[in-house]
């Protein structure tokens, strides 16, 4: 394609041309496509729509001068492209019909035969005379790639053709009617002249160069080659109602076109309207670049306006301070001339108080006494009330009920311990062992750790049946319902081990404080006592005493103080004793008599429920004590039913001999068919016997009797085991009278049929030996969390493998029109039971997301109603991955894809991506004609009839990060 300005002719520079603009790549860069072309684009969008899905993929190194096909991310349709660049599986294409970019993998890109390699149908165009006045990474560089965007994509226009550079870009003039394209781009000081002084130029004044990076050339080509930008559309289709294939070489791109005509139907179309366009276009990027600028103008303003106001408050804040010191030393000074007064007043004032002290003394004496009196009879009050218990007395009570009398660990607890640790390294050992002549010497030293069990068992119980746990746990019981509706509540603290010692210590030195101070008081008061008999004695004058004036003077104060202070500190005492450390104490007792009691407890119903395991075990082991389980049963079993399955297919072809017999016996007939009725009911009737022995060697090889597993391999325990009851050998397709589902059958074969009285589905799949072991692991963790919640999952009943054919199948319980699609179709919900069947579902989803099982598959034909009151989650498709099963062509709704954006990026499975699914669903409910696509920017449509609540919001569109929402009906 490289050429030199010098290789065309002379009337190059004069050619008119009148093209379809298809991509712009920066300010004064585009690609577009010859106006005459537009069948020719239509009709290799046929062709490679036609021949690309089935064509050869890429494999080796592309060749940089042959065409490819990719399939557009946007739009995922076919385009021819060119290989740029190649990273491992990553190739970065130009597709040659359009002029965009972008990144493809390698199952994207097929080849193209030499029929689809002609000439490219977009060329690249550049304003002649012009280079970029600014860096691509600047905003101005953005600015004017949106100018010259919106005012030329998607439209006609006439070039005159100047130059072609190296590289094979051609340097023009553009008009839209009269109005000139460059001239605009100059005005707006996007581009500058390249050579002012000499227009005719051929050669750019900025040379070509290579950048450095993963694809060196995308920065010629502008951001708008990434598949994200603005500029990157998948195509430019003209309007057309005529879309049939045509052959390719019938239009060719090269066709010529009367450029007097063409210029005038151009003229034609664009004069009324393109002229006046492209003034309003410029119009309306003067006034986005002034409101800019004023913008800009009006942000800096605001800011220095906000300084201003942010100094004018702080300014005003240092006054506000200000006046508040000077407020506070106003007041300082008041208060302190105040204070000089009132000394003063009282300096006055005490020479009189003197005076009447000793005028009132008299008076004073007997105020004392009266007091003394009060005090005396509150104390004997206190003494009378102290009687009853204190709650300190009623903690150390309890202490003690809890301490002395508690029941320790039984002596013969350690050896019971130890022989189950014997026993239980033996069973380790024998089912460690895979040499089966080492299992016989294991099972007789099993035996003997058994035996030594069983005896520690029943010394343990002997000694246990002598406790009294029942008693004691009453016991404790009822001291701890009286201490928490004492003290309240109990919370986990960190209590000393020395709470008890502390305690006992502060209530014996409480005991004793409380002995010292009532005797005080009594000699204290008894001294007073007797100096009131001596005064009593003193003043009688009927009789002669010995009492002197001495002895009724001296030490009357001191005794009427002795007495007022002992009676006061008494009276105290009770105050005193509930301060901040003494309510530490007594709580921290509490709290530890109260572990006390926990810890017990537990020991006491660990000893009892130690007790029914040990007996459940011994009653288990009776039987088994000098023998093994033997598998017995379990052969006759599967004799009769091999005996029976032999019965049933005999007796099937002689009734499909009757039916084709010439003479039909109608009543032989019947009674050749209720023979088969019977005898299929007894088959399965023995396959359920078959499946409760199993269930009963399988309960013993997980406890005491590993050694069946390598001592019965024909009994084949070990699958039983591994799937958890869910696989059945003994079933097959041919046993069942069953009935196709040809409605639903057309993914996989669905057949009806009734098991043991219930109906059921048969779901086939076609498996391999991978495929068979992956199904087999899928359906046992979906059983498994369908065992633990069966109300919230569809249930498994059965798994089981063709004898005939390479097929497998699950049966599943039978539910008429019960999928949500057939609902809807039939009678759709309510609001209200939309929200009782979605909550349904998704707590069947939650518990599945729980045990890490991603469904992937969640549509409306995989969640199921019962009663039109519960929802609950259907099964998948065990024998595909989860990937596999995410771009399942069923994941839709109404015109909903359930399929999660970033699945279709390539990225794996999520419980995000089910909680996507489920609200496509809820949609589809809510809005069952909603044909819209909710774009990743773009807003959600309103859900009518239900609320979503979640533990957070989640981001649009309908994306859950690890979020399970709650439905309530409104």
């Amino acid at each position: 394609m490289l050429s030199l300005t010098s290789t065309f002719p002379s009337h190059f520079n004069d050619s008119v041309a009148l093209v379809l603009v298809t991509h712009v790549v920066d300010a004064i860069t585009f690609w577009a496509q010859n106006v005459t072309g537009d069948k020719a684009t239509e009709s290799m969008d046929a062709i490679l729509s036609e021949k690309c899905p089935t064509a050869t993929r890429l494999t080796g190194k592309p060749s940089p001068q042959r065409f490819y096909a990719a399939c557009y991310s946007e739009d995922r349709c076919w385009y021819r492209c060119k290989v740029q660049q190649q990273l491992n599986d990553k190739f970065l294409v130009s597709y040659v019909d359009y002029g965009n970019t972008e990144v493809v993998g390698r199952s994207d890109l097929v080849e193209l035969p030499d029929d689809l390699q002609s000439a490219a149908l977009a060329k690249k165009y550049k304003f002649w005379g012009f280079h970029l006045s600014s860096e691509q990474d600047s905003p101005h560089f953005s600015q004017g790639k949106s100018f010259l965007q919106n005012l030329i994509y998607g439209k006609k226009l006439r070039i005159n053709k100047k130059s072609v550079c190296f590289d094979g870009t051609i340097l023009v003039q553009v008009f839209q009617g009269n109005f000139d394209i460059g001239q605009e781009v100059l005005k707006f000081k996007f581009a500058k002249l390249n050579l002012p002084e000499n227009r005719e130029s051929t050669f750019p004044a900025k040379a070509l160069h290579m950048q450095a990076g993963l694809w060196p050339f995308m920065g010629q080509q502008g951001d708008g080659d990434i598949p994200s930008s603005l500029g990157c559309m998948p195509k430019l289709r003209p309007v057309s109602s005529n879309h049939k294939p045509q052959v390719l070489m019938e239009q060719s791109a090269g066709t010529t076109v009367n450029v007097p005509e063409a210029e005038g139907k151009l003229m034609k179309e664009n004069q009324p309207c393109d002229a006046t366009h492209a003034e309003m276009a410029v119009q309306h990027l003067c006034s986005q670049a002034s409101e800019y600028m004023l913008t800009e103008a009006k942000s800096e303003l605001q800011r220095m306006r906000e300084e201003v106001d942010e100094k004018t408050k702080e300014i005003k804040k240092l006054e506000e301070q200000k006046r508040a010191i000077q407020k506070h030393a106003d007041d300082l000074e008041h208060q302190l001339k105040e204070a000089r007064l009132e000394l003063q007043e009282v300096s006055e004032v005490c020479p009189k108080k003197d005076k009447s002290v000793e005028v009132h003394l008299d008076s004073t004496v007997g105020e004392r006494f009266c007091r003394l009196v009060e005090k005396v009879e509150a104390v004997k009050k206190n003494r009378e009330s102290n009687l009853c218990s204190t709650p300190g007395d009623l903690l150390l009570e309890y202490i003690t009920i809890v301490v002395n009398n508690q029941i320790l660990k039984p002596f013969t607890s350690e050896k019971l311990e130890m022989a189950w640790e014997d026993y239980t390294q033996a069973l380790k050992k024998l089912r460690e062992c895979q040499n089966k002549g080492e299992i016989q010497d294991l099972v007789n030293s099993r035996n003997q750790f058994r035996r030594a069990l069983l005896t520690a068992i029943d010394d343990f119980l002997r000694e246990v049946d002598n406790l009294p746990i029942g008693e004691r746990l009453e016991s404790l019981q009822d001291v701890y319902s009286k201490l928490t509706a004492v003290r309240g509540s109990v919370l986990t603290e960190n209590i000393e081990d020395q709470s008890f010692e502390y305690f006992c210590n502060w209530k014996t030195q409480k005991h004793q404080n409380s002995r010292n101070m009532r005797q005080a008081t009594d000699q204290a008061l008894c001294a007073l006592s007797d100096w009131a008999a001596n005064v009593s004695k003193f003043f009688c004058l009927k009789e002669k005493t010995g009492v002197s004036l001495e002895v009724i003077a001296e030490g009357v104060d001191e005794l009427l103080q002795q007495a007022e202070s002992t009676v006061y500190e008494e009276l105290n005492i009770k105050l005193r004793e509930q301060d901040g450390q003494d309510m530490k104490i007594m709580s921290n007792a509490f709290h530890k008599v109260v572990e006390h009691i926990q810890k017990e407890q537990q020991l006491l119903c660990g000893i009892r429920e130690k007790c029914e395991i040990n007996k459940k075990f011994k009653q288990g082991m009776v039987q088994w004590q000098n023998s093994t389980p033997k598998i017995n049963e379990l052969l006759y079993i599967k004799k009769r039913i091999k005996s029976l399955r032999s019965q049933l297919r005999w007796k099937m072809v002689e009734a499909g001999c009757l039916e084709e017999a010439d003479d039909l016996d109608l009543p032989e007939i019947l009674k050749k068919k209720e023979e088969i009725a019977k005898t299929r009911k007894s088959l399965f009737e023995e396959i359920d016997n078959e499946r409760e022995e199993y269930e009963k060697l399988c309960d013993l090889a997980r406890g005491s009797f590993p050694e069946l597993v390598p001592l019965y391999p024909e009994a084949d325990i070990n699958s039983y085991l591994s799937s958890e009851g869910l696989l059945m050998k003994s079933l097959d397709r041919d046993i069942f009278d069953a009935e196709p589902m040809k409605e639903l059958s057309g993914r996989r074969p669905l057949v009806y049929t009734e098991f043991q009285g219930q109906k059921v589905v048969l779901k086939g799949y076609s498996v391999n030996e991978e495929s068979e072991v992956r199904m087999l692991e899928q359906a046992v963790q979906y059983h498994r969390v369908q065992s633990q919640k069966p109300s919230i999952v569809l249930p498994l009943l059965s798994l089981f493998f063709g004898k005939s054919d390479p097929l497998a199948y699950i049966m599943l319980p039978y539910i008429s029109n019960g999928s949500l699609m057939a609902v809807q179709r039939i009678s759709p919900l309510a609001p209200s039971e939309t929200g009782r069947v979605m909550r349904g579902a998704l707590l069947g989803l939650q518990s599945l997301h729980a045990a890490c099982i991603t469904h992937a598959s969640l549509n409306p034909s995989n969640v199921f109603v019962l009663n039109r009151e519960q929802g609950i989650i259907g099964d998948y498709d065990f024998t595909k991955t989860p990937e596999q099963r995410a771009l399942d062509s069923g994941m839709v709704a109404g015109s909903i894809c359930l399929v999660a954006p970033e699945l279709r990026r390539g990225q794996p499975p999520t419980p995000a991506s089910d909680m996507y699914a489920i609200g496509g669903i809820m949609l589809w409910l809510s809005a069952p004609d909603f044909s819209g696509v909710v774009e990743n920017d773009g807003q959600a449509p309103e859900i009518l009839g239900l609320q979503l609540v979640g533990y957070q919001t989640p981001d649009p569109p309908f994306k859950a990060n690890g979020v399970h929402w709650e439905i309530i009906s409104t």
